[in-house]
């Protein structure tokens, strides 16, 4: 007998409470205390419920943060500290913004500038479409708007005119770009510290665990390098193993020219977008010099296009993502730093050392790295995947003597890569394999191919570099 969607979510909803409940029914394991053990099981609980979420992230939270205070694990206002950090901040803002790339359309005219420049093949098409992505990434903080809602659309867009059907002719161009330009979204993502949700996440576990401060130029500088390399590279494998049929593909450009003189010329609203976007560039990339904090320079911007009516303050109030995010993110992250100040990660850390005795640094690195990776055959959610696994796997490195940066910074690279395995694992792959063009085994042999690109580049390429900028 088959359970019915109600049920599901009953079942789902007991394992979570369940695994909540865990620490009034197991003793309080040597050397903890019973506040540090209590938040422990709720915390892992909150995970679970966001991983198998009988009800919405945001409500998980906050159940997870009233939990908190009423089991004595935190009091009320340490709870409330939960919304008044930067890193949730830095989100919300930086959703506002994404917000008036999509309102004013300058996402899309940047990308059918980029393929009329540089669309006259079908790899050329991949690079420039994805290299348009690269450009509004750094004020886009979710892939699932960026590629998903901007980018999708264009690929689509350019299948339908080279007549690449999902059913009848999906190989002529159709498959290639889809498959090449999603994978391109996740390395675009590790590129930048506000590209996806999780990385300023990552960012303020890695300071309140293991105490470094990563800026936002910090993040750009180390994966730049690995980060060029992937993108060059993996287009380039796709299109030897998954050939597009149509390699010459002068459309392209009529197309874009198209496109763009409906668009006709620049507004005023994207000629002011365009100013504070690359405003909030130089100011993010100078902050170690100015000490301007990160967040605040994005809520500059945001004022300056409030001020400016580029978005309106009703854009703000219906932003919906912006304000989940600020609740269930704001709730993990607290919950984080609570365990770590009442010796759970130290404890934990320190049993992880004791394992770890006889393994080298390199070797802990690689490792913490690969399971972050392989694990993520289990998320639906990179940035669940973060919440999850994220405080656990960067001790890993630390507990065999490996920096604290590189520790810290290999496994939010994976935090990122990790979502081209399968057609689930991140917001925009729904999209793009429900696009049909690429079939289900398809699309997880090319994801495991390029994991072992990834695991190279980021490993082999990303260490040699990370050893010149002096963090080994």
């Amino acid at each position: 007998m088959s359970t019915s969607p109600k049920q599901g979510l009953w079942w789902r909803a007991l394992v979570t409470i369940l695994v909540a409940a865990m620490g009034w029914i197991i003793p309080v394991p040597e050397g903890l205390t019973l506040n540090a053990w209590y938040l422990f099981s709720i915390f892992l609980g909150t995970v679970v419920g966001f991983i198998l979420q009988p009800i919405e992230l945001g409500t998980v939270a906050l159940i997870a943060l009233v939990a908190c205070a009423l089991s004595g694990a935190m009091t009320f206002k340490q709870v409330l500290s939960a919304f008044s950090g930067n890193t949730v901040w830095l989100i919300v803002s930086a959703f506002l913004l994404a917000r008036a790339f999509i309102i004013t359309g300058l996402g899309r005219r940047i990308a059918y500038i980029a393929m009329r420049a540089f669309g006259d093949s079908s790899l050329k098409l991949a690079y420039s479409i994805s290299f348009s992505e690269m450009i509004i990434a750094p004020a886009i903080p979710s892939n699932s708007a960026r590629a998903g809602g901007l980018i999708f659309p264009i690929v689509q867009s350019l299948a339908d005119a080279f007549g690449s059907d999902p059913e009848k002719s999906p190989r002529k161009i159709g498959a290639f770009l889809t498959v090449s330009v999603f994978q391109l979204d996740l390395v675009i993502s590790a590129m930048f510290l506000t590209a996806m949700v999780g990385n300023p996440i990552a960012v303020e576990l890695a300071n309140r665990i293991l105490g470094i401060e990563i800026t936002w130029i910090d993040w750009f500088v180390a994966a730049s390098v690995p980060g060029i390399v992937c993108f060059l590279i993996i287009p380039y494998f796709i299109y030897k193993v998954y050939p597009p049929e149509i390699k010459h593909t002068p459309e392209a450009k009529q197309l874009a020219d198209a496109e763009l003189a409906k668009m006709g010329p620049m507004s005023r609203s994207e000629k002011v977008l365009a100013g504070v976007f690359v405003l909030l560039l130089v100011l993010w990339a100078t902050a170690s010099i100015t000490h301007l904090n990160a967040t605040l320079i994005a809520f500059v911007g945001l004022c300056i296009l409030l001020v400016c009516r580029v978005i309106k303050w009703s854009d703000v109030t219906g932003e919906k993502n912006a304000w989940n995010t600020l609740v269930w993110v704001g709730g993990v992250i607290v919950m984080s730093d609570y365990l770590n100040r009442l010796g759970f990660i130290p404890w934990f850390a320190k049993i992880l050392e004791n394992q770890m005795v006889g393994v080298g640094m390199i070797a802990a690195v690689a490792l913490s790295f690969i399971i972050y990776l392989y694990s993520h055959y289990f998320f639906a959610s990179m940035s669940a995947h973060v919440t999850s696994m994220y405080a656990a796997l960067i001790t890993l490195g630390a507990a065999a003597g490996a920096p604290p940066f590189v520790s810290a910074f290999v496994v939010a690279m994976a935090s990122n890569i990790c979502g081209c395995l399968t057609h689930f694992g991140t917001g925009p792959a729904p999209v793009y394999f429900g696009a049909g063009y690429v079939p289900q085994k398809t699309w997880w042999m090319i994801g495991f191919a390029v994991s072992l690109i990834h695991i190279v580049v980021w490993l082999g390429i990303g260490g040699v570099w990370w050893a010149f900028l002096g963090y080994w």
